[in-house]
C-alpha cells in the first residue's frame, strides 16, 4: 500500500479515511491528510496492535505496518459465559420468523463465519452482502442480518419482512415506517427482535444493527456481524447502551 502522511492526498487518502469512519472515527473524507487525519490516524494507532500483537508506534505515519492494522483491526470473539449457540426457550418470546431469522444467526456463530484476509473481507461477507448489491470490503452488520431473515424467509427476497439492504440505518428505518419498533421500554427486547444504534454521529446516516438472542436481568445478549472479525454474541446493560436508536419486531 502507499505510504501516506501529512499533506497527501489522492485516492489512497480517501480509503484510509473511509476505513477510519468505517471504524467510528468521526473524521470527513476529504482526500486530503490534514491535521484531523493525522490525529485520527495516531488516535487509531494507540489501540490497535501489529501483525505479531505488538503496539503500533504512534507517529501518525500510514506504512504497511499500520495500514495492515487498519484492514485487520478486529479480533475473534470466542464464546464466554452466556451460551450463544442455543436458541432461547419459545417463553422468552419472539415472532415465528425473529425466531428463524436469529436459528441462521446461530448457525452462522456455531460454524465460525466471519472475515477472511482482512477487514470486511472473505466468503461469508461476500455471501452476506452479494444480494445487496454491495461490494466484499464494504460494512456487513446489515448484510448478515438481512441474509439472516432471506434464509428465514426461504430464501424468497418478496416475502422478506423488510427490504435486503447492507445498510443498518436502512432496516431500523424500514421497521419504523411499519410502525415495528420500539425504545424497548414498555416492551422489553425478545429473541429475533432487531437492535441498531448510530455511528459516528446521529446526523452521519451511518449505524449499527444486531439481532437480539434474548434479554435476561437487566441484561440484553445479541448475535452481531462486523463488530469482531467473525460473528459473535455480545452483552450490553440495558439501560447503559450508548448510542442506540432502538428496536424492532416484525409483526
Amino acid at each position: 500500500m502507499e505510504f501516506l502522511k501529512k499533506g497527501k492526498q489522492g485516492t489512497a487518502v480517501i480509503e484510509l479515511q473511509q476505513i477510519l469512519r468505517e471504524l467510528d472515527y468521526n473524521i470527513s473524507v476529504t482526500g486530503v491528510f490534514d491535521t484531523d487525519t493525522y490525529k485520527t490516524v495516531r488516535n487509531f494507532q494507540s489501540s490497535h496492535l501489529d501483525i505479531h500483537g505488538v503496539p503500533l508506534e504512534v507517529d501518525g505515519k500510514v506504512g504497511d505496518i499500520t495500514w495492515w492494522a487498519l484492514k485487520n483491526p478486529r479480533t475473534k470473539i470466542v464464546g464466554g459465559v452466556i451460551d450463544y449457540t442455543v436458541m432461547p426457550p419459545a417463553g422468552a418470546g419472539g415472532t415465528s420468523i425473529g425466531r428463524s431469522a436469529l436459528q441462521f444467526a446461530i448457525n452462522e456463530l456455531r460454524s465460525g463465519a466471519g472475515e477472511v484476509g482482512g477487514n470486511n473481507m472473505g466468503p461469508s461477507v461476500k455471501k452476506y452482502l452479494q444480494p445487496s448489491g454491495v461490494p466484499e470490503g464494504s460494512s456487513w452488520c446489515a448484510a448478515f442480518i438481512s441474509w439472516c431473515f432471506l434464509q428465514a424467509a426461504g430464501g424468497d427476497r418478496k416475502a422478506m419482512p423488510f427490504r435486503y439492504t447492507a445498510g443498518a440505518r436502512n432496516i431500523y428505518n424500514q421497521y419504523k415506517q411499519k410502525g415495528w419498533s420500539f425504545d424497548g421500554n414498555s416492551d422489553l427486547p425478545q429473541p429475533g427482535d432487531i437492535v441498531a444504534w448510530w455511528r459516528v454521529s446521529m446526523p452521519s446516516g451511518l449505524g449499527h444493527i444486531g439481532i437480539v438472542h434474548h434479554y435476561a436481568d437487566g441484561f440484553i445478549y445479541t448475535i452481531e456481524g462486523n463488530k469482531a472479525a467473525n460473528v459473535a454474541g455480545f452483552s450490553y446493560v440495558k439501560t447503559r447502551l450508548d448510542k442506540l436508536l432502538g428496536y424492532g419486531r416484525v409483526q
